[in-house]
């Protein structure tokens, strides 16, 4: 640890900031880890672990959609391509839902660079042999000057059917735009399709519009006709659906993105009505994910620091929030990413209504972890689930954006102290459970919990670097847990969102994003190894196993540790998360997420780029 002198160095910082943030592009890159986490082991075989193997089916995947030559150039027509290469711009199934035999799904397009552009007011255009993001070079943004460079990669998102009986699929997009100019408009200017669900007979698919706004776009589930579009001017956000004792929520932000406060809505519509909505929950923060678990909802949060698409245009200053962290004199905890609480389900009549909305409670904090304060603003919490009689839930972590903040907060005056901050706001995800039996819970675990619910760590730190703003040191710090299976990230260094939480056929299903294949675009000098490894000794054989893609978890009991279904994609290393899980028995379908967006030549050795639907089976093996 190094004291840091006080004289201002702010070009410093920024300085060295700018040459990471250049040479990774998307967002989703982050500092270099050692050479080990990018370990180009393939691992498309299906994993063996215990008792069960599991076999993934490719069922659909992006087409190529555009022509590319070079930034700033106009696309030529194709594909197919007679000048330029071909390029897919959809990168993720955003949202995925499940009627009968029939998923329906809408994508998003390019998310990597609107994610880099707005989180991380990086728009500098960029190419690599693996995506390129334009900015306002693209000939969209130029024909377009009112479009904020942040959103010169977006394009229109598409809505599909994939029929699980006949494996067909039906593109829905031009349902929408045939509708009216008004329904057409509506689908392009939405960011992307995030979230989808369904109910008595009516498919929704929404997502934030290019402004402080929400789209949604309703089909007749049976028939698949169309049923119209509405945009919510008063949520900008939407990421998941939910239908618990036989009704449909959803959870929303409200303002840019949804940064600035959060609702639980239920769904009170119909084929004839298919845009009411009841509002039953008010949060601090938007709403991430839902479940049910033992007669309540409960909801994960991410604040307003943290923003993870491009919706609204101009820079926002990464210490905006900083005036709410707490302090010596102030413990009482700011706004950060939380574990919600519904009253019971069936306290006033079948489900929640507008009474509850002001009776839900937050049962953790990010702040119970995470010893840094700066940092934790910065946490998002994504995918829970209920199992075992546990609640589930993990972290989110937009790489860099805990970096950004506290080079704002704390400007280091050298670069050695630029690195210093670098390498210890790194952080992979936390994995988490607690039963929440009683409703509500003291205190940590492992920190003698005393009355009430446990919270445990499964997968995390039992100490954390934070900073000492006094001394100007960073310093290892307890979390005040002990992990009981492992490292963060599942002892991946580069798992850095728990993206999704599901369960099927008995076992917990985790999806997560890795970011390794994006890291690998940072070529520093000296590698900054992330802070957050909670590992020690010789583990040469570990390392090894580390792979570019996508790594997919499974708890196959709640009384034991997870198991690795794969660490490589699921047959395809760009694939770098799981995005989205729809469960159909114990058959599991998976939504990727791949915005490699150049990398679309089927004849070399690389896979192509663009968004993956995966079915995923369990295989049982008898043991003798």
């Amino acid at each position: 640890m190094r004291r840091l002198r006080p004289s201002a160095s702010r070009p410093v910082a920024a300085a060295v900031l700018a040459g990471l943030l250049l040479a990774a592009g998307p967002a989703a890159a982050a500092p270099v880890a050692g050479t080990e986490s990018a370990a180009t082991t393939d691992g498309r075989h299906g994993g063996h672990h215990g008792g069960t193997r599991y076999q993934s089916t490719l069922l659909a995947k992006a087409p190529a959609d555009e022509c590319f030559v070079d930034i700033g150039v106009d696309y030529p027509a194709g594909p197919p391509c007679e000048a330029g290469q071909p390029k897919v711009n959809q990168s993720y199934v955003w949202g995925l839902t499940r009627y009968k035999h029939r998923l329906w799904f809408g994508t998003g397009a390019n998310i990597n660079c609107m994610t880099s552009g707005n989180n991380l007011r990086n728009t500098q255009p960029t190419r690599n042999d693996d995506w390129v993001c334009e900015y306002g070079q693209s000939e969209i943004a130029r024909r377009n000057p009112q479009l904020p460079p942040t959103l010169g990669d977006h394009r229109t998102p598409r809505l599909y059917t994939y029929d699980t009986r006949s494996r067909q699929m039906i593109e829905r997009t031009d349902a929408v735009r045939a509708a009216s100019a008004d329904d057409a408009n509506r689908l392009t200017t939405t960011a992307g399709i995030r979230a989808a669900g369904n109910h008595r007979g009516v498919v929704l698919l929404g997502g934030p519009a290019l402004g402080a706004t929400l789209n949604m776009f309703a089909f007749d589930a049976d028939t698949g006709a169309f049923l119209g579009s509405r945009n919510f001017t008063e949520y900008g956000n939407i990421r998941h659906f939910l239908v618990a004792d036989g009704e449909l929520y959803t959870g929303v932000g409200v303002g840019p993105n949804g940064g600035e406060r959060g609702l639980v809505l239920r769904w009170t519509g119909s084929k004839a009505d298919p845009f009411s909505f009841t509002e039953v929950a008010n949060l601090p923060a938007q709403a991430v994910d839902l479940t049910v678990h033992r007669g309540r909802i409960f909801v994960t949060t991410w604040v307003g620091v943290e923003a993870d698409v491009a919706t609204t245009a101009g820079p926002v200053s990464p210490t905006a929030d900083i005036a709410d962290m707490p302090t010596a004199d102030d413990p009482s905890p700011p706004n950060v990413a939380g574990v919600w609480m519904s009253p019971k389900l069936s306290e006033n009549g079948p489900g929640l209504d507008g009474r509850d909305a002001d009776r839900w409670t937050r049962v953790w904090s990010v702040l119970e972890y995470e010893p840094d304060p700066v940092i934790a603003r910065t946490y998002g919490l994504g995918g829970l689930a209920s199992y075992g009689g546990y609640l589930y839930w993990g972290t989110m972590h937009v790489p860099f954006k805990a970096t950004t903040v506290h080079l704002a907060a704390y400007p280091p005056t050298d670069e050695q102290g630029v690195r210093d901050s670098v390498r210890n706001t790194q952080r992979a995800i936390g994995i988490f459970r607690g039963s929440f039996s009683h409703g509500h819970h003291h205190g940590h675990g492992q920190r003698g919990g005393g009355h009430g619910d446990r919270v445990d760590l499964l997968y995390g730190a039992s100490e954390l670097p934070a900073y000492d703003p006094a001394a100007g040191v960073w310093a290892s710090t307890s979390t005040g847990y002990t992990p009981l299976y492992g490292a963060s990230g599942f002892d991946n260094p580069t798992l850095n969102y728990t993206w999704k939480m599901i369960v099927a056929g008995g076992r917990l299903y985790v999806g997560t994003m890795d970011w390794s294949y994006l890291a690998k675009e940072l070529q520093q000098e000296e590698p900054v190894p992330p802070a957050d490894v909670a590992r020690g000794g010789d583990d040469d054989d570990e390392e090894e196993d580390l792979a570019f893609g996508a790594d997919l978890w499974v708890f196959e009991s709640p009384h034991r540790s997870a198991k690795k279904v794969d660490n490589a994609g699921l047959g395809n290393y760009l694939n770098y998360g799981v995005r989205s899980m729809v469960v159909d028995g114990p058959t599991v379908y998976l939504g990727m997420a791949n915005p490699m967006n150049l990398r679309t030549d089927p004849t070399d050795d690389v896979p192509e780029g663009g968004w993956e639907l995966i079915k995923l089976t369990p295989k049982h093996h008898h043991h003798h």
